[in-house]
Parts: C-alpha cells; structure tokens; sequence
C-alpha cells in the first residue's frame, strides 16, 4: 500500500514539475500574473453609469447664458469630460469653498479642449452674465473651458431638482437667501453622468465639492482621478 501511495503522490509531482511550474515562470517572465480586484479601490478601473429605470441616466438638454453673454448648451460639452455645480455669486457659506475645490480641477485640466466645467447659478434673477464676468475672474483663465451659466429661475430649478436631483431652492431663512447641496457631478463625453462605487458596490453618484478632513480621499480627489480615467476612455 505505501508503494502505491508514494507511487502516486510522484505521479502527481511530476505532473506539476512539467506541466504547471513551466506554466507560472512563463507567465511571470511576460507579466501576466493576475492581480486580485479586491486590491483596487472602488473607481479607479472603470466608472458606473447612473441608472433610472435600467436606462443609463443622460444630462437633460439645457440652454444658458454664460459669462460673456453666450449660449451654451449641453451639445457643447459632447466630447468633453466635464463637472456641474449648482451655486450663486452671493453665497456665504459653502459656494466659495465649492469654487476653491473646482479650480483644483480647473487648475489641473482646464486648458484642455476636451474638458469643461458648468457652473449653474441658481440666483439667476441678481447673476447676470456681467455680474458672472465679474465672478468668474477669480477662478478662470483665457484658455479655460469653465462656464458660469444663468437662465431663467424654471430652468435652472428644474435642472437641479428633476435634471440632475441635487436639491436646490430658495430660503430665505438661511443665509443667502439659498439652499442647496455642495455636490459635484461628473458626465462623460458622451453626456452621461458617471461616479465610482462606494464600499458596498452602490454608485456614490455624486462627489462632495466641499473640503473634506475626516475621509480617506476627499471628493476632489477622488475627481482628479475620476475625469483622467474618462478622458482615457475610449
């Protein structure tokens, strides 16, 4: 019995000698070894897309007036990479911290033409687009693609509330006259919103634009890497 025993366990040894081991050296020496997915960190191999109903969610169609008095509509940013906020020119509380963050990303790919930034007042009735020309000199430069957007009140509350569901309304109890959430979105270039996912496989679906000390990486950050990895994208 011990014969056969050892005589089996050589059989299965030198099956793996010739077959395997040549096997793994070969993959080694090319670099193809596989590397487990739970390694990467929720975002940084490929973004989710938002989905309503089953159906990939788009931006909406919208038309504004910008800063220098010029229609943009969102046919202008098909191609680009871009990022949306929801803010207006008044606030004093979270807007300038929000700007502060979208120049970090204005700063790192604003000079690229497939990359933009829209920025939606929503005080439209007191940000005119001089009173945006004004604003906007202290965040963009000749060469970038960030436009301060204004319309009509319908709008741009519809566009916030239906269109991208980052709340937005007027309250005059609150300083400012405004309330409305910090969020960033990011839409790809073909229109559609994309996030990374969180900790539990769900899409995050928006990124904080407001600075962040307590979290492993901040939205901002994890935004510097989300629109390289879209504009990578094929």
């Amino acid at each position: 019995m011990k014969k056969t025993s050892y005589f089996g366990l050589f059989v299965v040894v030198f099956i793996f000698a010739v077959i395997v081991v040549p096997k793994i050296f070969n993959r080694l020496k090319k670099g193809a070894t596989v590397e487990s997915s739970r390694s990467v960190k929720p975002g940084f191999k490929a973004l989710d897309f938002i989905k309503i109903n089953g159906n990939s969610k788009k931006v909406p169609d919208f038309l504004f007036l910008n800063q220098d008095s010029l229609y943009i509509s969102n046919e202008d940013y098909l191609g680009k990479v871009y990022v949306i906020e929801f803010f207006f020119s008044r606030c004093p509380s979270i807007c300038p911290i929000m700007n502060k963050n979208m120049k970090i990303l204005n700063d790192a790919y604003g000079a690229r033409e497939d990359f933009g930034i829209a920025s939606f007042t929503i005080d439209p009735d007191y940000d005119t687009p001089s009173i945006l020309k004004k604003y906007a000199e202290g965040y963009v430069g000749q060469n970038d693609y960030w436009n301060f957007l204004t319309g009509s009140k319908t709008s741009v509350y519809d566009l916030a509330n239906k269109g991208f569901n980052i709340f937005a309304e007027i309250n005059l109890a609150v300083a400012g006259g405004f309330e409305h959430q910090g969020y960033f979105a990011l839409i790809d270039k073909n229109g559609f919103i994309r996030s990374r996912e969180d900790s539990h496989g769900n899409p995050i679906v928006y990124y904080s634009g407001l600075d962040q000390e307590d979290v492993e990486e901040s939205g901002v950050d994890m935004l510097l890497t989300d629109i390289k990895l879209l504009l990578n994208e094929n």
